[in-house]
């Protein structure tokens, strides 16, 4: 068992706070912001052991420090970002396991988006934080060059189960949509998702979690493997790495 509590933080980000039912454990996804996060303890009285930092980007890790001095919880963080985290209790990296009372998650190594970023993987619940990694119809923007490492992290969350869900860090959803109808407007799929998440923002709910399955059939960035996605865009036969790129690069300038 595993209870989430999703909200939003500062302009468009998301926290989550993970609580096992089973010890009262519970950590935080991230601190985007500190009022946001005691706002959320306060709201699911949930008792915050552990902040579970996914990379070090500021609008990630700015509340941590102010949550620490209300709680005590122990900070982990990516070993890559120790230096934007000094004052972590556990630095982690591939391999690595990290628990939330008795629940365990792999950590890996995911860079991109950023050189320190990781992923936390509940394989049991089938959970994944993919802070900005990958997003509704998205992926992250691509920071020193490295569409090659962004890609492989990609390709390693779309072999998890169809079924896993995927909490990400940014309400980027509807912005992706967009751009992806742009360049697959003939997929049903994706057509009937960016309506439904369009209802679901309308009513004001949140567009996180995704489903790897869902982002399988959806998301342009994925889709890069599919020959017929990879044709319509005139890349007939191109490897699915350079596929990437270019869905990125069009991206980047959409």
């Amino acid at each position: 068992m595993l209870d989430l509590f999703q909200f939003p933080c500062l302009s468009d980000n998301f926290g989550v706070l993970v609580h096992d039912p089973a010890t009262g454990k519970a950590a935080a996804i991230d601190v985007p912001d500190a009022s946001a996060t005691l706002a959320a303890l306060k709201h699911t009285g949930w008792q915050l052991d552990t902040i579970l930092v996914t990379h070090s980007h500021h609008d990630h890790i700015g509340g941590i420090a102010e949550v620490v001095a209300a709680t005590g919880a122990r900070v982990i963080a990516p070993a890559k970002a120790r230096a934007a985290v000094p004052g972590a209790q556990l630095y982690v990296g591939e391999g690595d396991k990290v628990s939330v009372g008795a629940l365990s998650a792999d950590v890996w190594e995911t860079p991109g988006h950023c050189a320190d970023h990781v992923v936390y993987h509940f394989a049991g619940p089938r959970v994944a934080f993919a802070g900005d990694v990958l997003f509704a119809f998205g992926c992250g923007r691509v920071f020193d060059n490295a569409y090659d490492d962004l890609w492989r992290a990609l390709t390693r969350l779309a072999a998890l189960p169809d079924d896993t869900r995927v909490y990400f860090g940014h309400e980027y959803t509807l912005s992706n949509g967009r751009f992806a109808l742009s360049i697959d407007p003939d997929n049903a799929a994706l057509r009937a998702a960016v309506a439904e998440a369009e209802a679901a923002r309308a009513r004001g709910e949140a567009t996180s979690p995704t489903t790897i399955g869902r982002e399988k059939a959806t998301n342009p960035f994925l889709r890069a493997t599919d020959p017929g996605f990879a044709a319509r865009l005139g890349m007939a036969g191109a490897a699915p790495a350079a596929v990437f790129l270019e869905v990125r690069e069009r991206k980047n300038r959409f």
